[in-house]
């Protein structure tokens, strides 16, 4: 059985995130589905189970629901793969999601790894009972690598589904301050996984990808791009051919080509 979608009173978490709870209930109050409204902070939700219709971004393995004041990005870095952000003020949640075994639940697991990669970097875990089950609260290097730099503290909460797991990392104030925290967890709480019926191995990341409107978009930017390269390559005093602006070695922690959703 997994471990997911434990109940939290409507009423606390309401208090919590007003207006956020308030338009997330009317949505699922205009689906005409009553039982949207009575369950509708107990997902993450799989594609194939019922669950509030709600103003969603589709990124391929994640449908992202859409909060008043957050922003919705779907970041990919070299080497690093893609992961979707969501930002709320003074922070920001990263999103991933994976294949996992088909009887059992992976959080357990991973989450022990996590904490011994941490303690392992001079970073301190401990576990904490949390919106989603036992998470993960830690103080790691402000900087990677960097002890010197201070410590910031983070939040990593996992949701064990039917064939897959989804994992969150918060950062920022929502970190310390359950305040903060909830919009955060709201999102999360409303996320579809779109697992798919073709053979994965556990852990392997379901793909994210971006809508076709802004996947146009992009490669309309980039073609320009080029135009206006291969026309500077032709003026004197540029660089030769070959030369790439990008010998340094890609910085893991620099944004990616993005697609922003902002309500």
């Amino acid at each position: 059985m997994f471990g997911r979608r434990r109940r939290t009173d409507d009423r606390d978490q309401a208090g919590r995130t007003a207006d956020g709870v308030t338009e997330f209930k009317e949505a699922a109050a205009g689906s005409g589905d009553a039982a949207a409204g009575e369950n509708l902070l107990q997902g993450p939700w799989d594609a194939a189970e019922p669950h509030p219709e709600l103003p969603r971004v589709d990124l391929g393995g994640l449908l992202v629901p859409v909060l008043e004041g957050t922003d919705i990005q779907l970041v990919f870095a070299e080497q690093h793969g893609a992961w979707v952000t969501v930002r709320h003020q003074a922070s920001e949640m990263q999103l991933l999601a994976f294949a996992a075994p088909k009887r059992s639940s992976i959080w357990d697991e991973v989450r022990a790894e996590i904490a011994a990669e941490i303690a392992g970097n001079g970073g301190h875990v401990q576990e904490r009972e949390g919106r989603f089950g036992i998470e993960l609260y830690a103080h790691v290097p402000a900087e990677p690598g960097k002890p010197a730099s201070g410590v910031r503290a983070v939040k990593f909460v996992g949701v064990d589904g039917p064939r897959w797991f989804l994992r969150g990392l918060i950062a920022g104030a929502a970190a310390d301050d359950p305040a903060a925290a909830a919009p955060l967890e709201l999102v999360l709480s409303q996320v579809v996984v779109i697992r798919g019926d073709q053979p994965m191995a556990p852990r392997d990341p379901l793909e994210l990808k971006l809508p076709a409107e802004a996947a146009a978009a992009i490669e309309e930017q980039a073609r320009a791009q080029q135009e206006q390269q291969v026309q500077a390559a032709d003026e004197p005093g540029q660089p030769e051919p070959g030369a790439s602006r990008f010998a340094a070695a890609p910085n893991p922690f620099q944004r990616g080509p993005e697609m922003t959703e902002t309500r």
